[in-house]
């Protein structure tokens, strides 16, 4: 009995003097340092497709579940594909909810985007679901993060300043209300999606219509005013280009399906074959 309470103490010894560090989120650092960064949308559920990506040398990678059908094991699963690599595994949650985000965080994505974030008390919501007490409240779980709970008390004094948060930016309200998302600590990046905030002014699927446009260098100046990263979803490298050039810092290049449409589609049109 005596040697299994000394293994036991031992064993608590080395679990909280193991010197655990946990993986630094560099797009985060490149952010504070205003370099622009690049990434792709993972919406195949496959591991080998985002160990592909992962090895093409994006800055990061966002698992999207708010519009593909991916359950948080197979994120999980992706995730653990792209661990070689150097690239940054983010996961974009379905909705602001805690638990949601909760879910991402623990299988180890260093960072989410939250859609739909109108006001900011939206904003308030989402930072702190990735904040632990007292700073935020999100629940504490031995899972794959904190290399299922081997490293848990490191990975909680860890976690908090390394955690993104990026909250888009998709609708009038959310524009009306820019200045108020921008001032809430902790939000690392804004992000434009084309399609819905051109939908919510009214230019359904109008990318480059003058209103859309206007908001979006709206949100860039803001952001720029306020310290906070502006990102956007290229809506083709031409796009990407002009953002870049433009001062967008968290640009995303596609996605998985474009990049396979687009590929099928040039090698078929070099043949003289057109659908």
């Amino acid at each position: 009995m005596e040697n299994r309470r000394k293994g036991f103490i031992l064993v608590r010894r080395a679990f909280v003097i193991r010197g655990f560090r946990m993986k630094k989120n560099r797009v985060k650092e490149m952010l504070r340092e205003r370099r622009t960064t690049v990434g792709a949308w993972a919406t195949i559920g496959h591991a080998d497709v985002a160990e592909i990506m992962a090895q093409q040398g994006f800055d990061w990678i966002v698992f999207d579940t708010e519009h593909a059908p991916l359950s948080i094991g197979t994120v999980q699963n992706m995730m653990q594909a792209t661990s070689s690599s150097d690239i940054v595994p983010i996961v974009r949650v379905a909705w602001n909810d805690m638990v949601l985000i909760k879910l991402a965080l623990d299988t180890g994505a260093l960072g989410v985007v939250v859609p739909w974030v109108n006001t900011k008390e939206e904003a308030i919501r989402a930072v702190r679901a990735t904040r632990y007490a007292p700073l935020g409240n999100r629940g504490v779980g031995p899972r794959r993060a904190a290399s299922y709970g081997a490293e848990l008390i490191d990975y909680l004094r860890s976690a908090d300043e390394e955690m993104l948060v990026v909250c888009q930016i998709e609708t009038q309200e959310a524009i009306t209300n820019l200045e108020q998302i921008l001032s809430v600590e902790g939000v690392d990046a804004v992000f434009i999606g084309p399609s819905d905030l051109s939908t919510s002014l009214g230019h359904k699927g109008d990318w480059h219509h003058p209103n859309v446009e206007r908001a979006i260098s709206k949100v860039l100046d803001a952001s720029m005013n306020a310290g906070v990263a502006a990102g956007i979803y290229a809506m083709s490298i031409e796009d990407a280009v002009r953002h870049a050039a433009d001062g967008f810092r968290f640009i995303a290049l596609g996605s998985d399906t474009g990049f396979l449409v687009s590929g099928c589609k040039s090698a078929l049109a070099a043949l003289g074959r057109k659908k």
